[in-house]
């Protein structure tokens, strides 16, 4: 459960580099405000990777003993290009930067892929892959955006175009995230009666996840975004604090009901 869970986190960061532009002028004005058309500093994308390379770290420590040779394979090399894209990330102009996000979004993918696909029957690989792709999206938007939150505090002037990007993406994955999860709910009640969540976890962490998590989730990116558009991005990343707490309730109890065949 907790390497799914980091790996889903780290690939949903990693790949959301690829919607925001890096600022890699040669140089950089004094005290590191040239932020430029919603450009973001690179020191922003170094942390991404560093937290990336933590999560990576933990996944490993988790399946180290149990997982094949090739899921620990791409998981050591999934750490191996996030320490090298962090210390691309810190150089001028961060030369490949871009390749780092792509190739090292590839080996945590890959490496989660194999974990999920070896730990449950071939019928089941559609949904859970499915599950495993929009559940990263939804970490990796909503933690990506109340980070990028934090930078228009040093630089108020920056675009808003990249924080309202992001917060489209995270209410896109948080309606395909529901719709994945219907379907998971929809296949489970075919062949087994409402009755029975009157047992076990399910009756307890179901209702909660889907009459609280997924509709709160939506009416805090609708708040943030209202925020944002009249420039209180204090307001929208405090916001975000409390979106980010929602999504990992939401996605820690997923990987708590999966035993339960409700959830993907």
């Amino acid at each position: 459960m907790l390497a799914v869970f980091a790996l889903r986190l780290a690939v949903g960061m990693i790949a959301c580099l690829l919607l925001l532009p890096p600022l890699t002028l040669p140089s950089l004005p004094k005290g590191g405000e040239g932020w430029v058309r919603g450009a973001i500093n690179p020191r922003f994308f170094r942390t991404h990777f560093l937290t990336a390379l933590a999560l990576a770290g933990v996944a490993l420590a988790a399946v180290r003993e149990d997982a094949d040779w090739l899921p620990l394979t791409f998981l050591g090399t999934a750490l191996f290009l996030a320490f090298v894209g962090s210390m691309v990330w810190g150089l001028e102009g961060a030369p490949g930067g871009r390749t780092f996000v792509v190739s090292t979004t590839a080996s945590l993918a890959g490496a989660l892929v194999l974990l999920e696909t070896t730990s449950v029957d071939r019928s089941q690989w559609p949904g859970v892959l499915l599950g495993d792709a929009t559940s990263a999206a939804l970490l990796g938007a909503a933690l990506t955006a109340m980070l990028l939150g934090h930078s228009y505090l040093i630089a108020p002037t920056m675009s808003l175009t990249p924080l309202l990007r992001l917060l489209a993406v995270l209410a896109v994955a948080t309606v395909a995230r529901a719709a994945v999860e219907g379907c998971a709910l929809g296949n489970w009640t075919a062949t087994h009666s409402l009755v029975s969540l009157k047992e076990g976890e399910a009756a307890y962490l179901l209702p909660l996840r889907w009459l609280l998590l997924f509709p709160g989730l939506l009416g805090l990116n609708w708040m943030a975004w209202q925020s944002a558009r009249i420039r209180s991005t204090q307001s929208a990343t405090g916001i975000l604090y409390v979106a980010v707490i929602f999504c990992f309730l939401g996605e820690l109890l997923s990987q708590l009901l999966r035993g339960s065949g409700t959830t993907f």
